[in-house]
């Protein structure tokens, strides 16, 4: 073996023993962070129990500030009283144990610190998944959270009561296209190629699975040529996702355009395996009662509104609660008549 020849080997080597040692080292990291969440759900699970069978709210706060104490005097700061108050949140937020086993695996300590203090429980239910599933970072799991994903989510998913359960959670109303970074006039085809250069940012809005296929798909119908704005795949719910972009407000007329479309799509782009083909009508405004009259979820058509700017946080959060509620009105009058 020549020289040159056996320092290419060491080279192959030495990588083939890093890449086993990272291997591991992850490994190793990934049982212990989740032995550590496991350990915090037990100390919380214990103290919370204690205090339930005491059945004294002094008893209670005494406990967790003389207990926290100790533990942080013996072990560190992952013991400080906060802490131990997080603790038993997580506990008494996620009773179940086995399920607390199995997410541990996917998510650290760190990510169930983001989720514990959110007030509702389908909030919590909603962002463990989104971040189990996706495999977000702690930052990326802020963004969402920031982002009001989990109420945007619950308004669209108003509008698909009729539609197939699977496409819960899969679009959002409204989108948030700030980082579009659009004037406050533009043009339908300024809207398609400012999504198109922003295009990764704008399939993590539209979320987990969804694979960009076409712009301007077309389709001819009639000897006439038709064409479709964007033309998405999404990998989880195995359909075609046909997008319309509208600079506009919701009009009835776009319904039979969509409705037209899905049928050219399942008729010639649909293939062996797959589900109908559904379609997002993207409008700057929506008027939600035309939309509810045209009960356009019978047809796989979601319709959302876009807003190209993020108002201040109060602000974001005041007016997806009205949404939130007026679409749950609907919801409600519906049912009673």
């Amino acid at each position: 073996m020549t020289k040159k020849t056996q320092n290419l080997h060491n080279v192959d080597l030495f990588q083939d023993l890093s890449e086993m040692i990272e291997q591991s080292q992850k490994q190793i990291a990934k049982v212990a962070n989740s032995a550590l969440t496991l350990l915090f759900w037990n100390v919380g699970n214990r103290i919370s129990n204690e205090i339930l069978n005491n059945e004294r709210a002094a008893y209670g706060k005494q406990i967790v500030a003389t207990i926290s104490a100790q533990l942080e005097a013996n072990y560190g700061r992952n013991f400080t009283e906060k802490n131990v108050r997080r603790m038993i949140q997580f506990a008494e937020e996620f009773p179940d144990f086995q399920i607390v086993v199995t997410l541990s695996r996917q998510l650290s300590w760190s990510h169930f610190l983001v989720i514990i203090p959110l007030k509702e429980t389908q909030a919590r239910i909603y962002y463990t998944q989104l971040a189990s599933n996706q495999k977000l970072s702690i930052r990326d799991l802020r963004y969402q959270i920031s982002r009001k994903a989990f109420e945007r989510s619950e308004i669209a998913n108003f509008q698909q009561t009729q539609i197939d359960d699977s496409l819960h959670h899969t679009f959002k109303d409204p989108y948030l296209l700030d980082f579009l970074d659009l004037k406050n006039i533009y043009l339908e085809n300024d809207l398609e190629r400012a999504i198109l250069h922003e295009l990764e940012t704008f399939i993590l809005e539209l979320g987990k699975g969804f694979a960009f296929m076409e712009r301007q798909k077309r389709m001819i119908i009639d000897g006439e040529d038709f064409y479709l704005d964007l033309l998405f795949y999404n990998r989880n719910l195995k359909r075609l996702v046909a997008i319309e972009l509208k600079i506009g407000k919701f009009e009835a007329a776009f319904k039979g355009q969509m409705d037209l479309y899905l049928k050219w799509l399942n008729k010639f782009e649909r293939q062996e395996g797959e589900k109908e083909p559904v379609g997002l009508i993207l409008c700057a405004e929506t008027n939600k009662e035309q939309v509810e009259l045209l009960e356009m979820h019978k047809d796989g058509i979601m319709v959302a509104e876009y807003w190209t700017e993020l108002p201040p946080k109060r602000e974001l959060e005041k007016k997806l609660h009205q949404l939130l509620i007026a679409a749950k009105d609907r919801i409600e009058r519906n049912r009673l008549t």
